[in-house]
């Protein structure tokens, strides 16, 4: 049995900055993205919903 149960983590060296990715814009009409809707939503108030575009002072769904 090893005495000092000291963990050996790995140093780094120097701090990395992470460079973000400019956000392009998405078209939510474009075949993918309409190939995706049709799998996960199950009517059209829900894909708009996943969409982002939800019925105004609608009930938020709790996670689980």
């Amino acid at each position: 049995a090893g005495k000092g149960g000291k963990s050996k983590r790995g140093k780094s060296k120097g701090s990395r900055k992470k460079t973000k990715k400019p956000v392009s814009e998405v078209d939510i009409l474009s075949p993918a993205a309409m190939l995706n809707a049709y799998y996960i939503s199950h009517n059209a108030a829900a894909c708009l919903e996943f969409r982002g575009f939800s019925w105004p002072d609608s009930p938020k769904k709790k996670g689980k």
